[in-house]
């Protein structure tokens, strides 16, 4: 699905120095799969998932998704490309404070090409665990319940790649082990998961891990994902 190539990203700073966030990332992310990234603040962790999100462009090197190469997209084109094949799930988790947790998960629709699926808000919401939550605000849930709606509003157009930046971030251990059991069971059902994080806890449940130094890919480690807990989110 994904394939990067010698990607380098640099930013000027205001002194006219440079900073090389991104330097000469190669890896390939195949359909299906449920990677983490990890690795020390300022390792190039949230570049690489901009890049990845189509939210920057690399300074050099190739993005390949499905074959079809990102840079020479135009930014509608590229906005059209987020809303029909990628997922964002972030820290925050971004819900309007005034309306209900289903008009939040319908919020992409908005923006979507043809005609919504009737329902589909809906059953996004029953897909993380919250199809009784569908009239509550946001005040009115827990924080583990907030980001169940934050996931559901980033399944709703049925992405093929879900990308989630320290999605664990804001929880108590008990939310973020619920957060993290629905990964496992949407990686299951076939779902593809990139998660970034610093916390080595958070990686060990993905089935691959990618850590990250100065930039670069300093390893890349297949494993078994760890048992779920069971015990769901507050």
């Amino acid at each position: 699905m994904i394939d990067l190539h010698e990607i380098r990203k640099t930013y000027r700073r205001p002194d006219g120095g440079t900073v090389q966030a991104l330097d000469g990332v190669s890896l390939r992310i195949a359909r299906g799969e449920f990677v983490a990234i990890t690795g020390a603040s300022g390792c190039g962790k949230s570049t690489l998932m901009n890049i990845l999100g189509s939210l920057d462009r690399p300074t050099s090197g190739r993005y390949r998704f499905d074959g079809e190469e990102l840079a020479q997209l135009g930014v509608a084109e590229q906005a059209r490309f987020r809303n029909r094949h990628l997922g964002f799930v972030f820290q925050a988790f971004h819900l309007l404070p005034r309306t209900s947790a289903l008009e939040n998960v319908e919020l992409p629709l908005l923006y979507a090409d043809g005609e919504p699926r009737a329902g589909a808000g809906r059953r996004a919401l029953e897909a993380v665990g919250l199809g009784d939550r569908t009239q509550h605000a946001p005040a009115e849930l827990s924080g583990g319940q907030q980001q169940r709606v934050a996931i559901a509003r980033a399944l709703v157009n049925e992405p093929e790649l879900l990308l989630a930046d320290e999605p664990t971030g804001n929880l108590d251990p008990q939310a973020a082990q619920g957060i993290l059991d629905l990964f496992a069971t949407l990686n299951a059902a076939g779902r593809t998961i990139v998660l970034v994080t610093h916390d080595a806890t958070v990686a060990a449940r993905a089935q691959r891990v990618i850590r990250l130094g100065a930039g670069k890919v300093m390893s890349d480690t297949a494993r078994a994902a760890a048992p779920a807990v069971t015990g769901g989110a507050r």
